[in-house]
């Protein structure tokens, strides 16, 4: 198939900027290899993490409360959001297209590159969990390697690795990965509600519900927590930046997304309910909260087994994430290479595999680096807890792009074939708005220092001057890209 490597349609106005620096179009042959349960399974493995099940539950049941805010103000714009671009503009590169398209060049590169570097601290994070988890596996023998180091750096290092060899070898091998990951999501927070309907049952709730309980509070501290719930929903863009390898993607992606999005938001608000009727919310463990709620309930009704079978699925799960994140992601760089901002080695693809092996390569790589970085010395580790807080907000401006994207194309007029937003105009624009505004309130609240910090102002500076270093470093990279395409 033909990718034309400016990313406009065919019948789009093309500005003499663009067309003067735009190459020539590249043959891409893209093996469509993810179908309609693969995307489903997909969205599950990308959109929930059962760690903030567990950060939740240890909030106590006002959070089940926040979901329900979080969801509403957050997940449905941005999921009706992706329906409607994804359909208009079915290629693959997701956020980059639909950015690019509405507000030019500039804007599509840097919604990619804060995406792309906003996930770079995600790989430690999921796989310090996942291998939290796996301890459990091996019962008491296993719990002397909770304080050893290596053992995290190792396990980490080569969570990514795996999934990094599959995904080159071709999506047809990383998706399996993906699909294991989604099952092990969606068991383990079964098996909670299962064993807390029975335990519920037999010796009551642990956690008293009552009105006064649900109120959520409006402290500083919790309002951060209800940012970190609306990060929890984030993801259901991902398959996007694939389109070019998804069967069908203008009907498959809205039925996936639609399907998907309702299992995430149920394993959300019942795991943490279910995980508060097995244990206090003073007693959760923001880590290992599910797998704690297991061993209670399985204590109690005498079902030990489900601890380390649980353990193990959530692990895979874990890595699953961390696969699908690599695969998606690393089509960004992709696609930028192909459109010249980056090095052209980046837009190339594998001359066996057809796929971007250079910017997986490249995603893990950096990946790796912050494996490392996250397992150093002291103060290293002090920077990376503001590389962290930065990495949430990098996270948070692609989103509004998003919006403000759906927005611009209401504009233009729609195909046939194009899935609107229900109610069209009328409701899109609102709708844009009000998960722009949840975006920007995200944003301002991850700026804010953690209550325990000994220096707010100069927290909230570095936090604020390495988000702005990090947008400049992208800027340069796509005016010496601009530079080299009119050279071309």
């Amino acid at each position: 198939m033909e990718i034309d490597r400016g990313l406009q349609d065919p019948q789009a106005e093309v500005s003499p900027e663009t067309a003067a620096s735009a190459p020539t179009t590249q043959t891409v042959r893209h093996i469509r290899v993810m179908g309609l349960g693969d995307l489903v399974l997909f969205y599950i493995v990308t959109g929930i993490s059962l760690r903030w099940i567990a950060t939740a539950a240890a909030a106590g049941p006002s959070s089940i409360v926040v979901w329900v805010m979080a969801w509403a103000a957050f997940y449905i714009p941005l999921a009706l959001s992706v329906v409607e671009l994804s359909s208009r503009y079915p290629k693959e590169g997701g956020l980059y297209v639909w950015s690019k398209r509405a507000f030019g060049d500039f804007a599509g590169f840097i919604s990619a590159w804060t995406y792309w570097t906003s996930n770079l601290p995600y790989f430690p994070a999921i796989l310090y969990f996942a291998a939290s988890n796996a301890l459990f596996i091996g019962g008491p023998r296993w719990q002397s390697l909770a304080s050893n180091r290596l053992y995290f750096l190792g396990f980490s290092l080569l969570g990514l690795l795996l999934p990094t060899v599959l995904n080159v070898l071709g999506l047809n091998l990383g998706k399996w990965l993906n699909n294991v990951g989604a099952i092990g999501m969606w068991l383990p927070v079964t098996l909670v509600i299962a064993l807390g309907l029975v335990s519920w049952h037999r010796f009551g709730s642990a956690t008293h519900f009552t009105a006064v309980s649900l109120v959520p509070s409006f402290r500083l501290k919790d309002l951060l927590f209800w940012a970190s719930l609306a990060f929890a929903f984030g993801g259901c863009e991902a398959a996007s930046f694939m389109a070019e390898e998804i069967k069908e993607p203008r009907r498959n992606i809205p039925r996936a997304l639609l399907a998907g999005g309702a299992v995430v938001t149920l394993l959300y608000i019942l795991g943490t309910v279910f995980v508060l009727l097995a244990v206090p919310s003073r007693q959760v463990s923001e880590i290992q909260g599910l797998v704690q709620a297991l061993a209670v309930t399985g204590r109690h009704l005498g079902v030990l087994w489900v601890i380390p079978v649980c353990a193990l699925l959530i692990s895979l799960s874990n890595l699953g994430a961390s696969s699908a994140y690599l695969a998606a992601t690393a089509r960004l760089p992709f696609v930028a290479g192909i459109d010249r901002y980056l090095p052209p080695a980046f837009g190339r693809l594998h001359a066996r595999y057809k796929t971007p092996d250079i910017a997986i390569w490249t995603q893990c790589i950096a990946g790796m680096l912050f494996i490392v970085l996250g397992q150093a010395g002291t103060s290293v580790k002090g920077a990376y807890d503001v590389l962290v807080s930065m990495g949430i907000i990098t996270y948070f401006i692609p989103y509004l792009f998003v919006f403000a994207a759906l927005i611009a194309v209401q504009r233009e007029p729609a195909g046939a074939d194009v899935i609107r937003v229900p109610g069209g105009k009328r409701v899109a624009i609102p709708l844009a708005a009000v998960g722009f505004a949840t975006t920007s309130f995200a944003i301002l609240l991850s700026v804010l220092p953690s209550a325990d910090e000994p220096n707010k102002v100069l927290a909230v500076g570095k936090i604020v001057g390495l988000t702005a270093i990090l947008i400049a470093v992208g800027f340069l990279l796509y005016r010496n890209g601009k530079a080299r395409a009119r050279r071309a």
